[in-house]
């Protein structure tokens, strides 16, 4: 089992590492790829060390599975490179999300879609991941009709430049900026580039997103995404409306029942989900649930994950480990 790790020096990829390591994926031969300027670096993966390979080499060693986490347009040049050498892709960008041609899964909600044909797979939108693992079982029992999610997103999420940025403000250093403004003490409505509607394309994806994952149009989703100066993960408000009703003790025992998902919800303790408590873990934390009272048939809840992890890492992982299971690879 040959596994390339492309972008193995980034953010996403130097935890894609980490991931394959402390979950032990079988794996005979890593292949690390990054830029030409890391060309002949190495990287240590079990103690042991590898050399970082260009693209062209990887794509000659004819790996069986590539995690990608590149960027965009490097996953639209080189992964179907990578699939005609008959590897099987499964990409961190925003790429290849929404092609009606390729799957794009989180595990816990729709792996099962998921065949021997299927030689590139898209790996969601962080935001979007952590939301659906907790939609798909209550949307299983009582419908959902429309959700209105507001986020707290990780700087983390933005790339290394982001957090040096918050680090050198914090020190009262004037450095490289990743964002427009300060982002220390600071919070910014704005998360990727304005469309026409007034709608961010970070908001665009998780609408979109979440009815591709869930294979449900009907969904209304509407989404406003926030950058707050955390490291640990990202946040979530989020209301739902169901088509029937629900019994909270219910909805209580389905989440704390769900794969993937962590239930932390003991207001008169004051126990609910932080991002420095998710910070490294691979599950879904769900807290702050209760009726939303001024609507009929609908439910508050406040979701924390690793945007890191299970917004981008783990669920990649994850997706590998249900292709070695199902012999799809």
């Amino acid at each position: 089992m040959k596994v390339a790790v492309v972008g193995a020096t980034g953010l996403v990829g130097t935890v894609m590492l980490k991931v394959l390591e402390e979950r032990n994926f079988p794996l005979t031969e890593l292949i690390p790829v990054a830029s030409e300027k890391s060309v002949g670096k190495e990287i240590t993966f079990k103690g042991k060390k590898f050399p970082i390979v260009s693209m062209d080499t990887a794509i000659g060693m004819r790996p069986d599975i590539a995690l990608f986490s590149a960027g965009g347009n490097t996953s639209l040049e080189h992964a179907p490179r990578f699939k005609e050498a008959g590897t099987t892709v499964i990409d961190n960008s925003s790429a290849w999300r929404m092609d009606p041609a390729i799957k794009l899964v989180v595990p816990e909600v729709n792996a099962h879609e998921l065949s021997i044909d299927n030689k590139i797979i898209a790996n969601p939108n962080c935001s979007t991941i952590q939301m659906v693992v907790v939609l798909k079982p209550l949307h299983d029992k009582y419908k959902i009709k429309r959700v209105v999610v507001s986020t707290y997103q990780s700087v983390t999420g933005t790339g290394v430049k982001a957090v040096e940025q918050l680090m050198n403000e914090r020190k009262g250093i004037d450095g490289p900026k990743a964002y427009p403004y300060e982002i220390d003490l600071n919070v910014l409505p704005h998360i990727d580039v304005f469309t026409e509607n007034g709608y961010t394309k970070e908001e665009v994806k998780m609408i979109k997103e979440t009815n591709k994952i869930m294979s449900d149009d009907s969904i209304k989703v509407t989404a406003t995404t926030v950058r707050i100066p955390v490291m640990g993960g990202h946040s979530e408000s989020v209301n739902i409306e169901f088509e029937n009703d629900f019994d909270l003790a219910e909805v209580r025992s389905i989440l704390e029942k769900a794969p993937g998902i962590i239930v932390v919800d003991d207001v008169a303790n004051l126990k609910y989900p932080m991002p420095k408590d998710a910070h490294e873990k691979d599950e879904v934390f769900v807290g702050r649930i209760r009726r939303d009272e001024s609507a009929p048939k609908a439910l508050n809840l406040w979701i924390v994950a690793d945007n890191l992890r299970k917004g981008a890492a783990t669920n990649a992982v994850q997706i590998a480990e249900y292709l070695l299971q199902k012999e799809l690879v």
